[in-house]
């Protein structure tokens, strides 16, 4: 006799999520400075639940088995299911819930958020309720303190928006509208980023020389009000500057290591208009603002020549347009 899973087929449903990417004002985020994200629609996540007779179950490229013995890594995960059951009144059985997502980890990109925000939509779909915004964010928020300990919150906000945002602590959300077209390039060093030693080396040196230190933390501050102007103004020319410039001040704090400056130093030479780091530094993906959209595509083959793991163009533009 074999012993098979039931499954009901009927009962499917599915939530998917997009990724985010900060433009400037990483790390002087944390102390007070503004920070400007943008949703990355490239990549994303797609959560599928279905009632399968069992225990809960999780199948994912990280981990396939029931919820209960997933590994610490992801606790968050695992929270945010049973709370978002437990709100749904849905009983803690009988679920498979499949994860597919195009978002590499460990690159700033968002990763964790979206596959949270994915979850709790399938489930929501799953029972026929209807969310708000606010339970949402909250929702993937309990997945986010797993993940980086004290989150900004900016990751899922980003990630359940359509337009830019601007972001400064204990200050209300802002949304950006750019005017004109911004056509941009994020590459992929292949190497992950360390956020945790980013911003434990940002700490020790505000410890040895806080004054030079904060100065370049507002500085970034400065050129991250000055980066909204551009986008609102469709000034490419100077969000390039800008960007060059943000980078210039994340070489001095210690974020930026030679995979992004190898990548960062590439696309400039070939025309890009600026190029930084994007996230947490030490590893993980650069952003580079192209001249248009014919640019765009050759800078990219560029990279990808040039030794980039993966290689996203795309365009941020006014949602009217």
């Amino acid at each position: 006799m074999s012993v098979e899973k039931i499954t009901i087929p009927e009962k499917i449903a599915t939530g998917v999520a997009h990724s985010k990417l900060i433009l400037v004002g990483e790390h002087a985020v944390v102390h007070g400075q503004p920070a400007i994200a943008i949703p990355f629609p490239l990549i994303g996540v797609e959560s599928i639940v279905e009632r399968v007779i069992g225990s809960v179950y999780l199948d994912s490229s990280l981990y396939q088995g029931p919820v209960e013995s997933a590994p610490k890594s992801l606790a968050g995960i695992v929270n945010t299911i049973k709370q978002t059951l437990k709100i749904l009144k849905i009983p803690y059985r009988d679920l498979l819930i499949r994860i597919k997502s195009s978002i590499p980890p460990g690159k700033g990109l968002g990763s964790s958020a979206s596959v949270a925000i994915a979850i709790v939509k399938s489930l929501f779909m799953y029972s026929n309720e209807q969310y708000t915004k606010e339970q949402l964010l909250q929702l993937a928020n309990i997945s986010e303190k797993f993940a980086h300990g004290a989150p900004s919150g900016i990751d899922p906000l980003t990630i359940t928006s359509h337009s830019p945002i601007w972001y400064k602590k204990e200050e209300p959300i802002d949304y950006i509208a750019p005017s004109g077209e911004f056509y941009f390039v994020v590459a992929d060093t292949g190497r992950m980023a360390d956020t945790k030693s980013a911003v434990s080396t940002v700490k020790d040196l505000i410890k040895q020389t806080p004054q030079k230190v904060y100065g370049k933390i507002e500085r970034i501050g400065d050129i991250t009000y000055q980066a909204r102007e551009a986008l609102e103004k469709s000034s490419k020319q100077l969000l390039g500057y800008l960007l060059n410039e943000a980078q210039k001040e994340l070489e001095a704090i210690g974020v930026s290591d030679s995979s992004l400056n190898k990548l960062i130093h590439f696309a400039r030479e070939e025309g890009a208009l600026g190029a930084k780091l994007t996230g947490g530094g030490n590893g993980g993906c650069i952003i580079a603002l192209a001249q248009n959209e014919i640019h765009s595509k050759q800078l990219s083959e560029k990279l990808k020549n040039f030794g980039a793991q993966a290689v996203w163009p795309f365009v941020l533009k006014s949602e009217t347009e």
